[in-house]
């Protein structure tokens, strides 16, 4: 039995390097195209964002001279990319998906809407939103936030690199501690880096809780539908 019916899965663009140190790693994208055919096989509803970190981020190429508008639409650009590597992979494995994008681009995507992202899948569709909100200055973490909100998602679900939350960043403190559960104002008070300020914000003032896990492994995915507690969840 599935334990959401609808979700906003974000995934790291950092991640899809997998072993290679960039771009995007074949082997890593077919485990998340099957991980996701695997939920999606129980009849979960999914809505995915993706970063584009993995070929450019507009903040660092804003220190590195770029104009950070240029260099955020950059980005944008870049999660794109990613999201047409998904499609492909997905297709490949036999789910049907749709690429919606913030900024009008036929015929690369359909421009999106909440009204066709919902009715693709309710009509059985990954839909993978690309492009962020389509503005710069604004994360694919806010974008995850907004587009989770729009299509009334039960949850989303962050895909990273460490299996939840912790005290401290895991991968540089081997004291750090992890949470099973934490709220909003916990994350924000003791300035948890989880996701951007106006994301958390967003998901708060909305009412959308946010689990954190790591999709790297595989088979997560799965254990998280189900109900598995390998992470931390986010509420009020």
């Amino acid at each position: 039995m599935a334990r959401f019916k609808r979700i906003l899965l974000k995934l790291s663009g950092e991640s899809l390097m997998g072993k290679q140190g960039y771009g995007i790693d074949p082997e890593r994208l077919g485990d998340y195209a099957r991980q996701i055919k695997e939920i999606h096989a129980m009849g979960v509803e999914i809505g995915i964002v993706i970063g584009g970190g993995n070929i450019f981020r507009g903040l660092s190429g804003a220190t590195k001279g770029f104009d950070r508008v240029k260099g955020d639409q950059m980005g944008m650009l870049a999660t794109v990319i990613n999201s047409l590597a998904l499609s492909s992979a997905l297709t490949a494995e036999g789910v049907e998906n749709r690429v919606l994008t913030a900024i009008r681009m036929e015929p690369i995507g359909e421009f999106y809407t909440k009204w066709k992202a919902i009715e693709q899948m309710q009509a059985g569709r990954v839909c993978i939103f690309s492009a962020g909100t389509g503005s710069p200055y604004f994360t694919t973490d806010t974008g995850s936030s907004l587009r989770g909100v729009e299509i009334e998602a039960d949850v989303m679900l962050k895909g990273t690199r460490v299996d939840g939350i912790y005290t401290a960043d895991p991968e540089k403190d081997p004291t750090a501690t992890k949470f099973t559960d934490i709220t909003y104002k916990e994350v924000l008070e003791r300035g948890l880096r989880v996701m951007d300020l106006s994301a958390i914000v967003m998901c708060d003032e909305n009412n959308l809780p946010i689990y954190v896990f790591n999709m790297d492994v595989v088979g997560n995915l799965k254990k998280v539908i189900e109900g598995e507690e390998i992470g931390t969840l986010v509420h009020h």
